[in-house]
């Protein structure tokens, strides 16, 4: 298939090809990182742990393909992205694209340079460490971040 330049400019995400959709995904990893919701004010606070599925250093998934029924709780974005547009980075290119908003200069698509994530630091890979390295009961001394409804 051919990808038309600036697809993203151009097509609604619901428009977008498997392939456009995939080019979307920045490489940030950030969506990756562990979420702990306080359930009696719905607060989310991120952690700087990462999905065990992460690779740390490619921040990609290590199986994508079968990530939904490895960790049931990975966001499947196709499906449930009006649910989970907001618990995404401000900088994603879905929640950018999905509020009609351009996409970060530094995104691969536009800078054309697959490095350019990490040249300009939003990248997990600096910060992140692998859930199969922390114990459950220690995820709330690694949040680094918190939204809820009085933040968005």
């Amino acid at each position: 298939m051919t990808i038309k330049t600036n697809f993203w400019e151009t097509k609604s995400l619901d428009d977008m090809s498997d392939e456009e959709w995939e080019l979307l995904c920045d490489g940030c990893g950030r969506c990756c990182l562990v979420k702990l919701e306080d359930e009696e004010n719905e607060k989310v606070y991120v952690t700087n742990v990462a999905c065990k599925l992460l690779d740390l250093e490619t921040c990609r998934c290590s199986d994508y393909l079968n990530r939904i029924k490895i960790v049931p709780m990975c966001m499947n974005l196709k499906t449930d992205l009006a649910e989970m547009v907001d618990y995404l980075p401000e900088t994603c290119a879905y929640r950018l694209i999905y509020k009609g908003l351009p996409l970060e200069s530094w995104h691969p698509l536009t800078s054309s340079n697959s490095d350019s994530v990490i040249d300009a630091g939003a990248s997990v890979s600096e910060f992140a460490v692998s859930e199969e390295a922390i114990h459950p009961d220690q995820l709330e001394l690694h949040i680094i971040d918190s939204f809820g409804d009085d933040d968005q």
